[in-house]
């Protein structure tokens, strides 16, 4: 008999898949990971971007597609793909390790002129 196709992780595996990501590759709670205490609805959420990886939303926040559709999330912490090729999109699934995607954690520099015209 032929074995059906994979389904998509749900969300708390993708959440979990993308904290392994930034942990290693094993799945445990880091300190350096957690969300610092309890947050309120009142308080911003603290957007992240690690070098060559993800960005990682901290806090009270909601993911909606372009539709406005509300993306399930019950975690206060997760990885967001930055490098286009996750297979969990909009989520990360380390996948940029192995594609050679690189980014700055900080901002990059915009006194520069893009391209080469």
């Amino acid at each position: 008999m032929a074995s059906a196709a994979p389904r998509p992780a749900p969300p708390r595996a993708t959440a979990r898949v993308a904290e392994a990501v930034l942990t290693g590759g094993a799945f445990r709670r880091s300190p350096r990971l957690a969300s610092p205490g309890p947050m309120t609805p009142d308080e911003p959420a603290t957007i992240t971007p690690y070098r060559d990886g993800p960005l990682l939303v901290r806090g009270p926040f909601r993911i909606v597609d372009q539709d406005g559709r509300e993306i399930s999330v019950e975690r206060s912490t997760v990885a967001l793909c930055r490098c286009g090729k996750s297979k969990l999109r909009p989520f990360c699934d380390g996948t940029h390790k192995l594609s050679g995607f690189s980014a700055p954690s900080g901002a990059e520099d915009r006194s520069r002129p893009s391209g080469s015209g």
